[in-house]
């Protein structure tokens, strides 16, 4: 049997999706340089774009006054907080490369004289210090981990320099201010385009899509500012050494979801073994508090908006940051969790419209 050729008009549909789709990918690489933080604008804009609307009702319908105040909102939410931490840790870039290289060669003192006057637990509470003392951790994990120099100065160089950080973040708040200008356009162009690829279940996954961006920026951020100023205010409080150092890379820990224990948790140890019981106490109950809520706030708003597993926020950090640099941390989980939300509902709608067998 003879295969029938395409007909000249089909040629030309054929070649010019090819051309767009060349062209296209052409314009992305124009534009590289802008991704990350045109994407980081998109999150942190579809996540504002509720609470636009609230404040133009407040503002006499004035959009220009309501996208003023909400981008003044981003900024101390969104961008402030990552300039702090991240020009904190550059600032003290030296002191930090001494300080890692001091707890490297931390040694295990002799056990306190309090110590064996606690009742029923003294004696074991010896007996066990000892042999923590004489399993000689540190220089165990001196041989284990790399050196700390060397990691905090590849993390810095990662990071670049207080103007390209500038840079990044003034061009996020020009492109959300931009989006929310014209908000309702470019969002009736993205409902069309999901209408033009599956007509209204396009337009119900876009809508999924951005309660799930929604969920995501909003739990990671929020839960990450609450937990710092609460271990922060902690160690002032308990007059912890370098707590604003320590407080920039708690913030850093939680945003990587490696949650407050990182800084925290040390910073217990250290007041058991050089200060006072009292404000190692007080610490301690601080750091329980913001270890809950780790485990309570974050999922309570990430589900309020869409239904993700945590391991893709972890997993969406770490991928993120690799991928893009500083601003993959709110890409990375995004992309993970509206293509797992997706996907999903997707499935579900597939075994809906299923035929059922009969058993």
């Amino acid at each position: 049997m003879t295969p029938t050729l395409p007909t000249p008009r089909e040629s030309r549909a054929v070649l010019a999706a090819l051309m767009a789709g060349v062209m296209i990918l052409f314009s992305l690489w124009v534009v590289r340089p802008f991704l990350p933080a045109t994407i980081w604008a998109m999150t942190i804009g579809i996540t504002t774009w509720p609470l636009l609307l609230r404040i133009q009702k407040l503002l006499w319908g004035s959009r220009t006054l309501a996208v003023s105040c909400t981008t003044l909102i981003a900024l101390l939410v969104f961008v402030l907080p990552f300039w702090l931490a991240m020009t904190t840790l550059m600032t003290h870039s030296a002191e930090l490369m001494q300080f890692g290289e001091t707890a490297m060669k931390f040694r295990v003192p002799a056990e306190p004289h309090w110590l064996a006057n606690l009742p029923l637990i003294g004696p074991k509470s010896i007996t066990l210090w000892q042999k923590i003392e004489n399993a000689r951790l540190p220089q165990l994990l001196d041989n284990m981990v790399p050196d700390t120099g060397q990691i905090i100065r590849w993390v810095l160089n990662y990071l670049g320099g207080f103007s390209m950080l500038a840079l990044q973040f003034l061009l996020t708040l020009v492109i959300m201010a931009a989006l929310h200008a014209k908000g309702e356009a470019a969002t009736r162009l993205v409902l069309e385009f999901g209408y033009a690829l599956a007509e209204q279940r396009g337009k119900d996954m876009i809508l999924l899509a951005g309660r799930t961006i929604r969920g995501v920026a909003i739990g990671v951020t929020v839960t990450a500012l609450v937990e710092t100023a609460v271990g922060g205010a902690g160690m002032e409080i308990t007059g912890m050494p370098w707590a604003s150092v320590l407080t920039a890379i708690t913030f850093i820990a939680c945003l990587l979801q490696a949650g407050p224990g990182v800084t925290l948790i040390p910073a217990v140890i250290w007041m058991f073994f050089f200060k006072d019981m009292l404000s190692a106490i007080v610490l301690l109950v601080i750091t329980v508090l913001t270890i809950v809520i780790d485990n309570v706030l974050r999922p309570y708003l990430i589900r309020k908006q869409a239904d993700v597993p945590l391991i893709l926020i972890m997993l969406g950090v770490i991928g993120g940051l690799s991928a893009f640099g500083l601003v993959g941390i709110f890409v990375g989980p995004v992309i993970l969790s509206v293509t797992y939300t997706l996907v999903k509902s997707w499935l579900a709608e597939a075994r809906t419209a299923a035929p059922q067998t009969p058993a």
